[in-house]
């Protein structure tokens, strides 16, 4: 419930940054409701838009998650904050699981090539991360998407949940008093 509360406070702050003479060019396509809106259906948007652009490489990820909460009308703050998930300390095995989930979907067997990031040394690492993940190949690359909307699906869903719980409680507790028809 604070959280909420607090969200929706600092609603007013966010939109009143949008009056800044330095982002005048974007207020037209900024404008709107929705993308700075922190209400359960915005939130639920963003959230889930950032979950699939989170495993999106490189630095695409804020900007392809705004274009898509702008096309959408989900909540901004929400979808970009959403895709640091993907972090160093994440990628290695998002990219793993990716793998998993592409090897299931694509005929054949397919063999995940080993990270050695060991023999690189500390200097060499990010290298041989970008090897690693080259060798990858096609499983990744139609893992990530299913992974990604996989993701994105069960976020909405579960935050959908979470922000409705208490509306349903509090309905279930005034259903409990009425009295029975006999």
């Amino acid at each position: 419930m604070r959280i909420r509360r607090w969200l929706r406070q600092i609603e007013p702050r966010i939109l009143a940054e949008l009056d800044r003479p330095s982002l005048a060019w974007a207020k037209p396509w900024l404008d709107r409701h929705e993308l700075f809106a922190f209400t359960r259906r915005p939130l639920a948007r963003g959230l889930a838009i950032g979950l699939l652009c989170g495993l999106i490489p490189g630095p695409l990820q804020v900007a392809a998650t705004i274009v898509l909460c702008s096309m959408l009308r989900a909540n901004v703050v929400m979808g970009v904050a959403t895709t640091f998930y993907t972090n160093p300390f994440t990628i290695v095995p998002l990219y793993a699981l990716a793998f998993q989930i592409g090897s299931a979907v694509l005929p054949g067997e397919q063999v995940m090539p080993v990270f050695n990031h060991a023999a690189a040394g500390a200097s060499g690492w990010l290298p041989a991360l970008s090897e690693w993940v080259s060798a990858l190949g096609w499983p990744v690359v139609i893992g990530l998407p299913v992974m990604g909307f996989w993701f994105a699906l069960n976020g909405y869903l579960l935050f959908t949940w979470w922000w409705l719980r208490p509306a349903v409680a509090r309905m279930r507790r005034i259903r409990s008093r009425l009295p029975r028809p006999v």
